[in-house]
């Protein structure tokens, strides 16, 4: 039992002490943004891995889950405990509908359809000038406390992870794999794959609004900058990285990634170089992942039973 427990946790207790073992009020904030990037990378790895639908609409979600819930706190006083729930099941169901009609495009098609959804977003709202245009909403209620701001995501974040585990180890599970191996025999055998595609699509987009509905409260603003292309590229770096169809890789990724690309601001433009370079060493030198081969290693650990 411990050789299965002690992994996991060591995760939960590494997550649940971050607010403890980082004393710089900066380096908090940017460590609780990396649970956004967090969320959208367990989408994208659940989705690309488990589905067989590789999504770079990660700002899209999070765009449309921020501005729910700054006009729900902003226009009826909602309070952020009623706000983030909303905007989480409305915004996944919104941007489930809106990606409806592309669910029968796979591979870069489908791609590509949900990278110009936050883009085309952007410029109606600019070109309009609604929704603030682009001052965007400002006055949005923040957390009663930092504890509750820091430990919300927490929570959030390690829910969404063992919820997916659960998830893809169930009879549901095994449907969205045969989606993505061969969904014309799981056509012939009667199971409409568009449901089971409009589901896999409103999860990863829920947990998207609900990254983007805490940024909105964690910044107190919502802006056209939260259909920003980083929430789309990230997480797929972050899943190279960690090591995708493994749930905990992506997030893995993101805690290598993020605070990489905080430290080198330093270094100004060059910074991208450095980025691209860190990746590129990744992808040659261990394109299975982090993950996959701490795993790998892991189980070839000797085990004495006593019988």
């Amino acid at each position: 039992m411990g050789y299965l427990l002690v992994p996991r946790l060591a995760l939960i207790m590494g997550l649940l002490l971050l607010p403890f073992i980082i004393p710089s009020l900066y380096w908090q904030r940017v460590i609780f943004i990396v649970f956004i990037y967090a969320l959208l990378s367990l989408g994208f790895d659940f989705l690309a891995h488990f589905v067989g639908l590789v999504s770079l609409g990660g700002g899209f979600f999070i765009g449309v889950g921020a501005y729910l819930a700054a006009i729900l706190n902003t226009s009826l006083g909602l309070p952020p405990a009623v706000t983030i729930p909303i905007a989480t099941i409305i915004g996944g169901a919104i941007c489930t509908l809106l990606l409806l009609p592309c669910l029968p495009l796979r591979g870069i098609y489908f791609a590509i359809v949900t990278l110009m959804y936050p883009l085309v977003l952007m410029r109606i709202i600019e070109a309009l000038n609604i929704l603030g245009g682009t001052d965007g909403i400002v006055g949005v209620a923040s957390f009663q406390s930092r504890w509750i701001e820091q430990y919300f995501i927490i929570a959030m974040v390690l829910i969404s992870l063992f919820g997916l585990r659960r998830l893809v180890n169930e009879d549901m599970g095994l449907v969205f794999r045969g989606v993505k191996d061969n969904d014309q025999a799981v056509k012939a055998s009667g199971i409409s794959i568009t449901f089971y595609k409009s589901v896999a699509v409103f999860i990863t987009s829920a947990l998207g609004c609900l990254g983007g509905a805490y940024l909105a409260h964690f910044y107190m603003w919502a802006g056209i900058s939260q259909f920003a292309l980083d929430f789309s590229i990230i997480p797929i770096a972050a899943t190279v990285i960690g090591g995708g169809g493994t749930l905990v890789g992506p997030l893995l990724g993101t805690f290598i990634l993020v605070p990489i690309s905080e430290l080198l601001r330093a270094v100004g433009t060059l910074r991208i170089v450095f980025y691209a370079l860190i990746l590129t060493a990744f992808i040659v030198f261990r394109s299975e992942g982090i993950m996959v081969y701490g795993q790998r290693k892991y189980h070839q650990f000797e085990r004495w039973v006593k019988v």
